[in-house]
């Protein structure tokens, strides 16, 4: 099922159960471990190494268990606003640096108490704590900031792809209202059965656009469409399906149909004698691709009509918006035959409500 907008995960904290986002606090936690062994100056140099031994070691401590808790209460944190839950997560890393501070101390400095006095103990104490709490807040604020920018980018491409989609109109609608106009009469069965493609089709396309449908259902779609042109066509039409792909594929609505009206307005439509189209459909290397080539006219044939490849370009266009540079579409034309080359990423429904925590 698509998400609603209640399910649309807005916490600023990101999944720290990610190899990316736990790779980043790590980074800059050494990066800090780093700073502080190297920024005194009346430490030999032999001994540097050693200080960032130990202080890589507790700052990593510090972090990680910080991420495996923030991990833990990430869908406790989601029921709050991200100011108190960045107030609560401020707390959870400072009380684990306390904690870990603690423990640091009595394992390993309280047995050398001409070392280290009670005094040391305090100041060990407070200096652990300030400095986690300067450099937990601008984590936590660059975390802030990056969700802000994401749900931008959200926006900004769901209205982009909302566009696109609302321009998405079967233009055979007025030809099909006539076909089952002529066959109330003579075959009302069909004509129902039309009736309930068309509407079928449309709802698809007056659907949100954000919303993803399985592979199954956009090519069940599909086929409804050829059966409405087949009304109209009869013979005239072939479509011929070699299709090994996984139906539990997750893309967005309306990303075929349009190419196959394309090529039966385009290609079929224009021949008297009528035409083919075949239907290729593939899963390569995590990749699905699907070629749709239809029989043209001649070059130089009055019949062969040109587009102006609206229906390409919004799909290209669409692909782009959702998939970047791992979605595109391929035209190639020759005296007889046009061919379309689809291709985008197979996504399984676990991984479309999965990918997106994984990014952040």
């Amino acid at each position: 099922m698509p998400k609603t907008d209640s399910d649309i995960d807005t916490l600023f904290l990101p999944n720290l159960c990610g190899i990316r986002a736990v790779f980043f606090v790590v980074l800059i936690a050494e990066l800090f471990a780093f700073f502080l062994a190297l920024a005194p100056m009346d430490i030999p140099m032999s001994q540097r190494w050693y200080q960032l031994g130990l202080i890589s070691l507790f700052v990593q401590w510090c972090a990680l268990a910080s991420c495996s808790i923030l991990c833990i209460a990430r869908p406790y944190l989601r029921r709050f606003s991200n100011i108190k839950a960045g107030i609560i997560s401020y707390i959870i890393v400072l009380a684990v640096i306390s904690i870990i501070t603690e423990l640091t101390y009595y394992f390993i400095y309280a047995n050398s108490v001409e070392l280290y006095p009670q005094s040391w103990h305090l100041h060990f104490f407070l200096r652990n704590l300030a400095m986690g709490a300067i450099l937990t807040g601008p984590v936590l604020r660059y975390f802030y900031i990056q969700n802000q920018w994401r749900q931008n980018v959200r926006a900004e491409t769901e209205s982009r792809v909302q566009a696109l989609q609302s321009r998405i109109r079967p233009h055979f609608l007025f030809n099909s209202m006539n076909t089952i106009a002529s066959l109330t009469r003579s075959d009302p069965e069909k004509a129902e059965t039309a009736v309930e493609n068309l509407a079928d089709l449309f709802r698809v396309s007056l659907s949100d656009a954000r919303k993803q449908v399985s592979l199954e259902e956009e090519l069940e779609l599909c086929r409804r469409y050829i059966e409405i042109e087949q009304l109209r066509l009869g013979d005239r039409l072939n479509v011929e399906w070699d299709l090994d792909v996984p139906n539990d594929a997750q893309v967005p609505a309306l990303l075929l149909q349009p190419l196959l009206e394309n090529a039966i307005y385009h290609g079929i439509e224009s021949q008297t004698e009528g035409g083919s189209i075949k239907i290729k459909g593939a899963l390569n290397d995590k990749q699905i691709v699907f070629i749709l080539s239809n029989s043209m006219p001649d070059k130089n044939s009055p019949q062969r009509q040109h587009g102006n490849q609206i229906a390409q370009d919004n799909v290209r266009e669409r692909l782009s918006a959702l998939y970047a540079h791992r979605g595109k579409l391929d035209i190639t034309e020759t005296d007889h035959t046009y061919q379309v080359s689809l291709q985008f990423p197979y996504e399984r429904p676990d991984q479309v409500e999965k990918h997106e925590d994984f990014d952040r």
